[in-house]
């Protein structure tokens, strides 16, 4: 090249600051620089590919739109060329090397507003190409304008001093990129690290990636094509490249939207949830893309936590490229997105379940701690997500699982409410006493047998205006009903109930006479502030120096031959009464799961039955 053709600039102090930030602060992963400098070129032939539609004297006009990336060990250079519209010796100027472009201004006026702070201003202003002084001690810069008349240059930066334009030869329509590695970067001239970051953020560009002459993105971006377009073959490969499975998924949902933010998700249910077999908790794997470039591949706080099992892509064209992890937490955009994202998830396993409610009903039984984590911890969903719960009841087949709607539709005229009981199997609440009167009076109670279910249930509260109430508790009014047997007469029971409220102090807070119990004597009721076993078991778990007094409400059954004869004998032999009252009371608590020690419980056994053997 000739003295003459030569032209050197000086850095404006401006980009001298921007180029010390993108170097040493901006990006939070280096390696991040290929996919701002392929991006780059996706849209540089983007704007080609609309110019063919609009002008007829484009230069190289069969040149196929292609981005070709190049690795050379020896000479420690990476190379990025494309087929797209190029620039002109003014552009070069204008697009690299003056503050007044690519929003660089507002850029460096918002850090300077923000006391220099480079993680707030993250991904709001495009200046990708910078990104490539990150790895380089110079950057060669080959451009030949898509326009007839177009020069053929060379632009130059060391990334620091400034920049020299000077004319080229042998170029081809496009931007060819030559990095010059720095000595402690030059893995970037290694092939395998080029393809492996290639797939990771540029797989799924719209274009073709040649990397040493072989295609790398050979998967289309599924996400984008209209489902009536894609075939079950095309899905299952993308599942299994995307989203690194190699089971069938349960479900799939495939969307678009335009408003109130432009979304295309392809997200996968998969088939197990390897949380179940004691796995470390599941990282999220719903990818974040912006126009088929890579965000996030594990966005924390795109979507509710308890969503984490689900895999796929999202992609965005409103989320900023250049967004970090640091600032995607506190986007309202990326909020927005995780919001009307997990909504449709929402509706769409209400409809599978409705669809297919068996197929469901064995998804959910692997599946069914994620359902329970966001009733309780995803308030937005917490609607949508009560009616995915599923459960068996008194009035189910073992195994068989239903859900509030199939509740509410064997509930009796008038009823306001949804029974529960919460226990450690279906077999112990079949039996507890607590059940009795509800069978009795045909009304449904749901069996409740999973360890965070009463905490689930209690954040839940109602479903469709009908309280959901813990049939253990105290204060649950029922219609009176026909049962068998003489009952004790008013006087004798208000006698019995001051007779066993004496006798057992500060066990209970009070003793009445109830309409709960067909065949069992007592019952031991939690009050309304009280903790139920179940409570107790998970607050103890947390905490082995966890106390807590059992005090109860007794109900007894003013029917039963053993409450009857219990009557009679605290008048004529009030030392066996006060026995059989204790352990009736035990009993009760036993029933309930309340009883911590059981040591006086058997002495006194014991001495009741050598009375009864005389």
């Amino acid at each position: 090249m000739s003295e003459a053709t030569l032209e050197t600039h000086s850095f404006q102090a401006e980009i001298k600051q921007l180029l010390d930030l993108v170097v040493h602060s901006l990006y939070t992963d280096r390696e991040i620089f290929l996919r701002e400098l392929i991006s780059n070129a996706s849209d540089s032939m983007e704007k080609l590919r609309h110019l063919q539609g609009t002008e007829k004297d484009i230069h190289d006009a069969a040149l196929p739109l292609e981005i070709h990336v190049t690795t050379d060990k020896e000479a420690k250079t990476l190379t990025i060329a494309d087929h797209g519209i190029g620039m002109t010796r003014g552009e070069l100027v204008e697009n690299l090397g003056t503050i007044a472009h690519s929003g660089t201004k507002a850029f460096l006026t918002a850090m300077k507003d923000s006391g220099n702070s480079p993680a707030n201003m993250i991904g709001q202003f495009g200046v990708g190409f910078y990104a490539a002084f990150m790895v380089a001690e110079k950057v060669e810069v080959f451009s030949r304008s898509w326009r007839a008349e177009g020069e053929e240059l060379l632009w130059t930066s060391d990334g620091v001093s400034g920049y020299s334009i000077e004319d080229a030869s042998g170029l081809q329509r496009g931007v060819k990129i030559v990095l010059h590695l720095k000595e402690e970067h030059v893995e970037y001239a290694e092939e395998s690290r080029v393809k492996h970051l290639i797939e990771r953020y540029s797989n799924f560009v719209g274009f073709p990636i040649h990397l040493n002459g072989e295609r790398i993105n050979q998967v289309e971006a599924l996400w984008l094509k209209n489902k009536s377009d894609v075939t079950e073959e095309e899905y299952k490969a993308f599942y299994e490249f995307a989203c690194h499975a190699y089971d069938a998924p349960s479900y799939r949902l495939h969307f678009s939207a335009d408003a109130p933010i432009t979304i295309n998700a392809l997200v996968f249910v998969p088939n197990e949830n390897m949380e179940r077999w004691g796995m470390n908790k599941t990282e999220p794997a719903v990818a974040l893309y912006c126009k088929k470039v890579l965000i996030d591949p594990s966005p924390k706080g795109l979507l509710p936590d308890w969503m984490r099992f689900l895999k796929g892509v999202i992609d965005s064209a409103d989320i900023p490229l250049n967004i970090s992890r640091e600032t995607m937490q506190d986007s309202a955009l990326v909020r927005k997105l995780g919001s009307v994202i997990s909504k449709r998830v929402v509706k769409m396993f209400e409809k599978e379940a409705e669809a297919d409610p068996e197929k469901f009903q064995a998804f959910y039984k692997k599946f069914d701690r994620f359902f329970k984590e966001g009733v309780a911890m995803d308030h937005a969903n917490k609607d949508g997500l009560a009616k995915l719960l599923r459960f068996e009841s008194s009035m189910t087949e073992e195994g068989k699982l239903a859900s509030f709607a199939d509740y509410l539709t064997r509930a009796k005229d008038g009823q306001d409410k949804i029974y529960y009981l919460v226990g450690a199997s279906r077999a112990q609440l079949e039996t507890s006493p607590y059940v009795e009167a509800f069978k009795a009076r045909g009304l449904e109670v749901v069996y409740f047998t999973d360890a965070v279910d009463e905490y689930v249930v209690e954040t839940l509260g109602e479903f469709e205006g009908k309280k959901l109430v813990s049939i253990s508790h105290a204060g649950v009014e029922l219609d009176d009903s026909e049962s068998a047997g003489e009952a004790l007469g008013a006087e004798e029971t208000e006698k019995l109930c001051a007779f066993l409220k004496e006798e057992l102090g500060e066990k209970v807070t009070a003793v009445a006479s109830g309409k709960r119990l067909v065949d069992s004597p007592v019952i031991a009721l939690v009050p309304q502030d009280g903790m139920t076993s179940q409570m107790r078991r998970m607050m103890k778990a947390m905490d082995e120096n966890f106390k807590d007094e059992v005090k109860v409400e007794l109900e007894i059954n003013p029917r039963h031959p053993l409450v009857k004869k219990l009557a009679e004998t605290s008048g004529s032999n009030p030392e066996l009464a006060k026995l059989v009252a204790s352990q009736l009371l035990d009993n009760a608590l036993i029933a309930a799961g309340l009883l911590d020690d059981a040591r006086d419980t058997v002495k006194r056994m014991n001495a009741l039955m050598e009375r009864a053997m005389g």
